[in-house]
């Protein structure tokens, strides 16, 4: 008994001496987080974190160059290390703004990239002023060349924004001559849709007249919570928006007009096409570290939800109405020797060391009611992943002090990366890190964990582990047993 009173007097004492290291000005709040590792639930789907790009990126620049190609090996890097598994191509220049559609050699080289990737890849065809033989004939060419690297194909660009009048009832008559004329040259075609934007009506309605016929397999939605980028009043409101109970309040309005009705079909949903605020983004809002506390957010929320997965629309330009724009919320940029990624992009890369995995049940009390969000996985190493997201900043913001509690599971060690950025600023738009480094230009990342103190022992076959997470900043904490 003696032997125990002096470890667990030695533990708590340099568990404390630690905490006193990485103190900070910011007030404190405390946070107790109980886990419930013995009774894992939905296990997150392996591709769930995707890309969105414009159609007209599959088009040769002016030296020929395609984007997507094979041997683009920084842009290759950079989906591994990012852990992107799922690529949409679409956006509204491969429906009712497009200029030119991509030829085979153009789909050759997407198609070729995405096998060196390693990711599956969703196709949206021309239904606005399009041609039900020429998609035909599009769909059968890739079919009969790249199957495995195929996820499904959708019809239509956001439809339910088509010029006015277009009704849902043309929809559904235009997609189902679209639909019949490639079943009936590609049998084992597989569709996807409605793909329109936080409309949960016209997915209802879809599901309703399609959701067990014309081989559709997965139902899609896309969601900007945000709105227009340029009706944002200033940067501080859409900064604080973005970090709200208002833009969590826009996807639980979503997830109930359309995804129950989904899961009683047996269909299962993602969002193929997601960001903050359309047209590109917000000036100072978008491209901010704001940007990847809620992308980190927003991905785990989704996920609690079901979701098969989310497509992050990006790339140098987007489209915003009829015309290309530079996108201010893309997740990274060329350069002349790789890719600068974006704050956003420091925040899917979190979520890709957190949530690969089964969630795990956890009791979170937060007396003093801090803006933070706190999500559980038991990976598919059997290690535990403990993602912590503190929205608050401001003048008024608290740093979180975290009692992190496992329930008599026997976890022994932990260690955390935390997601960061200068002078914790929501504001800032370069110098994030994530464990301590950038991801570099050419997809590179060697960011590390460090060892948090060994747990506070009340008992032999319990602990509690502290770790405190600063304002606007995010943790990755990993329990293990050995």
């Amino acid at each position: 008994m003696k032997a125990q009173q002096f470890l667990f007097t030695l533990l708590t004492s340099f568990s404390l001496s630690v905490w006193a290291t990485v103190a900070v000005n910011a007030a404190e709040s405390p946070v107790t987080i109980t886990l419930d590792p013995q009774h894992p639930g939905a296990a997150i789907a392996p591709d769930f974190f995707g890309l969105s790009f414009e159609a007209s990126l599959l088009l040769p620049d002016a030296n020929g160059l395609h984007y997507f190609r094979p041997d683009n090996l920084p842009l290759i890097n950079l989906f591994h290390t990012l852990g992107i598994k799922n690529l949409r191509i679409g956006g509204n220049t491969s429906d009712r703004d497009v200029r030119r559609l991509p030829g085979e050699a153009d789909l050759d080289s997407l198609y070729l990239f995405a096998r060196a990737a390693g990711v599956k890849v969703i196709y949206c065809l021309r239904l606005h002023n399009g041609d039900p033989q020429a998609d035909a004939a599009m769909v059968k060419y890739i079919m009969s060349h790249y199957t495995a690297q195929m996820d499904c194909f959708s019809i239509g660009q956001e439809p339910s924004a088509y010029p006015k009048p277009y009704l849902y009832s043309d929809y559904r008559d235009d997609w189902k001559k679209f639909a019949d004329a490639i079943v009936a040259a590609v049998p084992d075609v597989k569709f996807c849709g409605p793909g329109v934007h936080n409309n949960a009506d016209w997915a209802r309605r879809f599901i309703a007249d399609f959701g067990h016929s014309h081989r559709v397999v997965l139902i899609t939605e896309h969601l900007y919570a945000g709105g227009a980028g340029g009706k944002v009043p200033a940067p501080e409101i859409g900064r604080d928006r973005m970090l709200s109970d208002e833009f969590t309040g826009k996807y639980q309005n979503l997830y109930d007009g359309f995804v129950p009705m989904a899961i009683s079909n047996g269909l299962p949903y993602r969002l193929e096409e997601v960001n903050n605020y359309f047209n590109g983004g917000a000036t100072n809002v978008s491209n901010t570290f704001a940007s990847a506390l809620w992308g980190l957010d927003f991905m785990y929320w989704w996920a609690a939800h079901g979701a098969a997965g989310l497509n992050f629309h990006t790339g140098d330009r987007v489209a915003a109405g009829r015309t290309l724009q530079p996108s201010k919320y893309t997740a990274f940029f060329t350069t002349t020797n790789g890719y600068l990624v974006r704050p956003l992009g420091y925040g899917l890369k979190a979520f890709d060391l957190g949530g690969h995995g089964k969630f795990v049940p956890a009791t979170i009390s937060n007396p003093d009611n801090l803006n933070l969000s706190a999500y559980v996985v038991l990976g598919d190493d059997n290690d535990l992943y403990l993602t912590i997201i503190n929205k608050e900043h401001g003048a008024a913001a608290h740093d979180a002090r975290i009692s992190i509690h496992q329930n008599s599971a026997g976890y022994q060690r932990s260690e955390v990366i935390f997601l960061s950025a200068p002078q914790n600023d929501i504001a800032a738009t370069v110098g994030e890190t994530l464990g301590g480094a950038p991801i570099q230009r050419d997809g590179s990342w060697d960011g590390t964990w460090t060892p948090l103190s060994p747990p506070m022992i009340h008992n032999l076959a319990d602990g509690v582990f502290l770790v405190r997470i600063p304002v606007a900043s995010a943790a990755v904490v990993k329990l293990t047993r050995n």
